[in-house]
């Protein structure tokens, strides 16, 4: 860990005294990122999270994600240090839009993006992470599959998989704004520079790409890469975490615009609050946080390549 700050000393004082973790998502603040115990994707952060003693779990994040750190910490107390930390692409989908559009599909599963809502989750047969919906979509025995909420995550899907994928019409509208236009200009700017694209853009996009990643399989494809330059799509906050494990290599963002202001909401200031206040407490109806559970589980039973 470097050097803390007084204020980062104090929060890492107070999560000692509350037996509490700090998860900090791949696109948070560098200043969070320095002093959080497990840094990483929303999934992976809630799963960590499960398997220690921590009483208390403060999520540097977005709203969708303290809810899968409730869905799979029952025991635990998960807090959410801005309340209004949300995301555009979970609030594109509602539990009760998804049970209208379920009523005319009878048969066809639902595979939710973990980018979503727990009440979209309960609403679920199975979940998916940006990095496996094709091994996700590829293990259910229909030849259709409805996935949501976006588009461009089903859309990538549908074009390595045989089955025919349904999708909702939402998006990460950070990572859908991202142009062919931009990236050309970037590929331009630094020749010799890899494209790592993240599966939440458009498919142009993508098509540029000479690779498409999560933001977990990015960091993996760079630490074994032997290309020194690269073109980071997707939220340019992961590129702190890039830059710190490869000090080697040098990393360029294709559009200023791939900047999400929930993911830069929550603030040094806001963690101590929520230590010293208990604020906010995330918790979900036991109905809804066990049907989701089942669908995050499907998903972690599929089995891998």
């Amino acid at each position: 860990m470097v050097s803390l700050t007084p204020k980062q000393q104090e929060i890492r004082d107070w999560l000692a005294k509350r037996h509490a973790i700090l998860l900090a998502h791949n696109y948070q603040p560098p200043e969070i990122q320095d002093i959080a115990d497990f840094l990483g994707d929303s999934l992976a952060l809630s799963m960590a999270a499960a398997k220690t003693p921590a009483r208390v779990i403060v999520f540097a994040g977005v709203h969708f994600m303290a809810e899968t750190a409730a869905i799979l910490c029952p025991d635990k107390t998960v807090l959410l240090p801005r309340i209004d930390a949300g995301c555009y692409m979970a609030n594109t989908i509602t539990a009760e839009a998804l049970r209208a559009r379920k009523a005319q599909l009878p048969g066809v599963p639902v595979v939710a993006y973990v980018n979503s809502s727990a009440a979209v989750k309960a609403e679920s047969d199975i979940c998916c992470t940006s990095a496996n919906a094709v091994r996700v979509v590829n293990s259910l025995a229909e030849p259709r599959v409805l996935m949501v909420p976006d588009r461009n995550l089903a859309l990538y899907t549908a074009a390595h998989t045989d089955k025919e994928v349904l999708y909702w019409d939402g998006c990460c509208n950070i990572h859908d704004a991202l142009t062919v236009e931009e990236v050309r200009n970037a590929r331009a700017a630094h020749p010799q520079a890899i494209f790592l694209a993240h599966p939440e853009c458009r498919p142009e996009v993508l098509a540029l790409a000479d690779a498409v990643r999560s933001t977990s399989g990015m960091l993996a494809y760079v630490r074994q890469s032997s290309a020194r330059e690269f073109i980071i799509g997707t939220e340019m906050g992961i590129i702190y975490t890039l830059q710190k494990e490869n000090p080697e290599k040098s990393f360029y963002s294709p559009s200023p615009g791939l900047l999400c202001p929930d993911m830069k909401r929550i603030t040094l200031d806001d963690i101590l609050v929520s230590l010293e206040k208990n604020r906010h407490v995330i918790t979900l109806p036991e109905d809804i946080r066990l049907r989701a559970l089942r669908a995050v589980e499907r998903m972690l039973a599929v089995p891998r390549d």
